[in-house]
């Protein structure tokens, strides 16, 4: 699907850009278009990454005509630039809206001007059935993008959303093993659970769905879950350290106890695809698209961090084999 192919990337010098791009290279493509705002972390990117195939352009999805001018002669788009950060989005919501809806809306028309093959938006748990205003942004995203498949046969487009990235940009695992130098873990509420994947294998299930989707599905990553204070617990025992408190300090804005994939709502038009993917049908009618999943099961109910929960030493193993621990 990818080889001889230009595939560009909002966003793409974050954590989950680094690891798609390294994904990417090994597929053989004509060229990689790494679009981002920050100067600085395209430098460091080209550094790390020394391949003729990189192109970088900075630019900023609020700007409408910078994205059509950078899609020109692509094939195919991969949509990861968003504001991420809860507390954040809660702090200054216009911002959140520019770049994760305005922002998305214009990778939309930048895409259909230039028929791009393929739009693949990267959502959020946290678009399910959302009670923050970053899931809003994103849940509006998603939405857009779905619909976005009504308005031309010439370009798809997909979301898939996941759960939290080990070792991501801001990672609350990055966060406790700094605090546990200072022999204090600060944890908003110790009954918090959450979906966890380690970063090779969610983008090798991006690419899979890149590669699978027809346009209109939510593709939605199978995970598992930990109790934060688990997770906590472990990366304790596992550094050697004595006499680290665990404090909690409370709830932020817009934070909940426990995530979801799929809402009780969407697990209405939702069907098993396969051993990683669960996908949310559109509710509007996308021509063809309900009759190609028509013999895969349903869902019944929602899909919450609580019921999949992970016990230590699992957490331990998956730690280890993303690179995390000995």
């Amino acid at each position: 699907m990818f080889q001889n192919k230009v595939i560009l990337v909002t966003g793409g010098t974050g954590s989950w850009g680094h690891e798609l791009i390294n994904q990417l290279l090994s597929l053989n493509p004509k060229k990689i278009i790494i679009l981002s705002r920050n100067e600085a972390s395209q430098v460091q990117m080209s550094r790390a990454i020394e391949d003729p195939r990189l192109s970088f352009c900075i630019g900023d999805i609020r700007d409408r005509e910078a994205l059509v001018k950078a899609f020109e002669g692509v094939d195919y788009v991969f949509h990861l630039a968003a504001l991420k950060h809860v507390p954040v989005c809660e702090e200054q919501p216009l911002e959140a809206l520019k770049t994760n809806v305005l922002g998305t809306q214009n990778v939309i028309e930048a895409a259909l001007e230039n028929r791009v093959k393929k739009v693949i938006n990267v959502s959020t748990d946290k678009a399910a059935d959302p009670i923050n205003f970053y899931g809003m942004t994103k849940a509006i995203g998603e939405k857009l993008v779905v619909y976005a498949n009504q308005i031309s046969s010439d370009t798809q487009f997909i979301c898939i959303r996941s759960g939290n990235i080990l070792g991501s940009n801001g990672s609350v695992l990055q966060l406790f093993m700094n605090q546990i130098k200072k022999k204090e873990i600060k944890i908003t509420d110790k009954r918090m659970t959450r979906f966890f994947l380690t970063r090779e294998n969610a983008i090798k299930l991006l690419i899979k769905a890149a590669t699978i989707g027809k346009g209109g599905e939510i593709f939605v990553m199978k995970s598992s879950a930990w109790r934060i204070l688990d997770l906590a617990e472990v990366l304790i025992e596992e550094s050697g350290e004595r006499d680290v408190k665990v404090v909690e300090f409370g709830a932020r804005p817009g934070e909940r106890f426990h995530e979801v994939l799929i809402s009780e709502h969407e697990s209405q038009n939702t069907v098993v695809y396969d051993e990683d993917f669960l996908i949310v049908l559109p509710t509007i009618n996308i021509p063809g698209l309900k009759q190609f999943y028509a013999d895969c099961l349903p869902v019944k109910g929602n899909y919450s961090s609580k019921e999949f929960l992970m016990t230590k030493e699992e957490i331990k193993q998956m730690l280890v084999e993303g690179g995390f621990l000995k």
